[in-house]
């Protein structure tokens, strides 16, 4: 039961670690388009050299 002491806030600290993660990536609109890697795959119309 002692380590439960020790568990609990290191789990609750890791949940907010995830959190504070995850609402950083909405805000830096990383999930802006998540379709458009998949269908960007399978077109026809890409460059084979990007530009730099």
């Amino acid at each position: 039961m002692e380590t439960l002491v020790y568990l609990i806030p290191i789990s609750l600290f890791l949940g907010g670690v995830g959190l504070v993660a995850f609402i950083w990536a909405l805000r830096s609109n990383q999930f802006d388009d998540p379709d458009g890697d998949g269908h960007r795959v399978l077109r026809d119309d890409w460059d084979d050299h990007p530009k730099p």
